[in-house]
């Protein structure tokens, strides 16, 4: 079983997909990973033997931030934002988009389920 930054990578998938699990690396880094490690992409993640997974556990180590602290320093950008109150930062806070997006329709996944806010009634008449 491979586990590299306290991830279980899957043991049937190509090594550039199987990187793909840890948070923070992505196909690009994954590739860059497996280069510099000398390994092949369509290698299993089963078939890599220890002398590959140590030299894929180094290359992560030195250049890249993964995991724990990758995300510990983007909830740290986002608080921020939030803490100078710039448009970024009330727009997290108001849980609304904040790259431009439309909000009159759309938006949903930002702003959560639709609460239905009841029409108003028209007057009795004489």
């Amino acid at each position: 079983m491979a586990r590299i930054a306290g991830i279980d990578l899957p043991k049937n998938k190509r090594g550039e997909i199987g990187l793909t699990y840890i948070y923070g690396i992505g196909r690009s880094t994954a590739q860059y990973i497996l280069t510099k490690a000398e390994i092949d992409f369509s290698k299993k993640v089963s078939q890599w033997n220890d002398d590959e997974l140590n030299a894929i556990r180094t290359i992560i180590n030195d250049e890249l931030k993964v995991e724990g602290a990758l995300r510990s320093e983007v909830s740290m950008n986002i608080k921020r934002l939030m803490d100078i109150a710039c448009y970024r930062g009330l727009r997290h806070r108001k849980g609304l988009p904040l790259r431009g997006q439309r909000t009159r329709t759309n938006s949903r996944t930002r702003k959560g389920k639709r609460k239905t806010v009841a029409g108003k009634k028209k007057a009795p008449k004489k």
